[in-house]
């Protein structure tokens, strides 16, 4: 027998082995008999790139790029871990406390940046939503388990790490070297500006953060607020069920938002009437970095037409995930059940979109910049800030045809 005829055989038996083994996955998990057809057209890629590829090429690598490909078109924030990379996973994810301040999913293969944590080494550095991640510590993003490149950034606070990034500023790869620390999130902001108008900023929606709102929003009202700006911008990180807090602080009824799965009950998430602190006019301000439970606050908003929501379409994500180990040693990082807005939109599917479309302007500069600026450390003003401009705008339209609804 020569070579060529022991490679067919030997791809001919891979695949009726892979086609008995799957058949045996779906016989277990119930997935329907046209499933088989897929499977079947996936083991004839796999023979034809054996067979027939420029060059020998690494199956194993091809297997794990197929397999994060798989993953990445239906969840942008899913993972697949090989065994001896889920095993590091599993002893370094939680002791390690140190981080640059990134929110990650997979976009096109590659690491994409949701938005950097405001104040964090990151947002120091300029990133920002819509940055790629093209390399970590020298090691190519590409087809890299979006759970794995989330360990690498992560270490002891005070050491380093070397990341290459791409950005719409700059066109060339761009090497940056980030200092992780311990992660301190936001303050709630409020301030009174001009025309009796409360404004809150909130970059977080960490757990107890709504009670920092609520308390900002009394004393506000206190202070003689008569309309209210909610700001949500680059406010990624905290549980989505948070989100729901927050917009039960505006909502005294009804339905926030629903979680559910394909194996996850539905759960109606609705208003407490004892929870609402404010009835003022509102308009929430949001930005491609509003992600997560600044979503679910935004998305119950708009949906019971109690706010209008400004500023550019939100990021979408809001979803329970969950470790599913898999027979090979490793484990699946997956989104089990999603939250819906209450009008039945998957939020993290469409995110949410503005009643009021308004771009935020690019900082100024010119390309062989380093880094756009950071962030301003205190609360913006309507002067120096379109999209708050542009909310206080609508805000006074609002109030303005209430009042003459009421004069009639």
């Amino acid at each position: 027998m020569n070579s060529r005829t022991k490679a067919v055989v030997l791809i001919a038996s891979t695949c009726l082995v892979a086609l008995v083994v799957m058949g045996a996955v779906l016989a277990k998990t119930g997935l329907p008999e046209g499933a088989y057809k897929q499977l079947a057209v996936f083991t004839e890629v796999l023979s034809r790139i054996k067979s027939d590829y420029v060059e020998e090429p690494n199956m194993a690598n091809v297997t794990l790029g197929a397999l994060n490909g798989l993953l990445e078109s239906i969840d942008p924030f899913a993972s697949y871990l090989p065994a001896d990379r889920y095993k590091e996973y599993l002893k370094n994810h939680d002791a390690s406390k140190g981080s640059v301040g990134l929110a990650l999913s997979k976009r096109y293969g590659y690491i994409g940046v949701v938005d950097a944590v405001p104040g964090s080494p990151a947002a120091k550095a300029g990133l920002t939503t819509g940055d790629m991640v093209e390399a970590i510590k020298g090691v190519g993003t590409r087809d890299l388990p979006l759970a794995y490149a989330d360990l690498l950034l992560r270490g002891k606070p005070g050491e380093t790490v070397e990341i290459t990034v791409l950005t719409m500023r700059h066109p060339e790869p761009r090497k940056i070297t980030l200092t992780r620390e311990v992660i301190e999130y936001p303050p709630v902001r409020r301030k009174m500006l001009a025309d009796e108008t409360g404004y809150v900023q909130a970059e977080s929606l960490v757990p107890g953060r709504a009670q920092e709102i609520a308390r900002a929003l009394t004393e506000l009202q206190k202070q003689g607020a008569k309309r209210l700006v909610l700001d949500l911008r680059h406010c990624t990180v905290g549980p989505p069920e948070e989100g729901a807090v927050v917009a039960n602080l505006f909502l005294d009824n009804g339905l926030l938002t629903y979680l559910q799965g394909q194996r996850v009950a539905r759960k109606d998430f609705e208003a407490d009437p004892a929870k609402i602190v404010s009835r003022l006019p509102l308009v929430v301000i949001t930005n491609r970095g509003t992600a997560g439970a600044a979503e679910v606050a935004a998305a119950a908003l708009l949906d019971r037409k109690r706010a209008e929501v400004v500023g550019e379409r939100t990021y979408g994500d809001a979803a329970v995930r969950r470790t599913i180990n898999v027979d090979d040693g490793g484990a699946i990082i997956l989104s089990v059940a999603k939250y819906y807005s209450p009008s039945g939109k998957a939020i993290q599917d469409t995110g949410v979109t503005p009643s009021v479309l308004v771009g935020e302007s690019e900082p100024a500069g010119e390309l062989e910049e380093e880094a756009p600026p950071a962030r301003p450390e205190t609360a913006p003003t309507p002067g120096e800030d379109n999209l708050l401009k542009k909310a206080i705008e609508v805000l006074n339209q609002k109030v303005a045809q209430a009042q003459g609804v009421q004069s009639k």
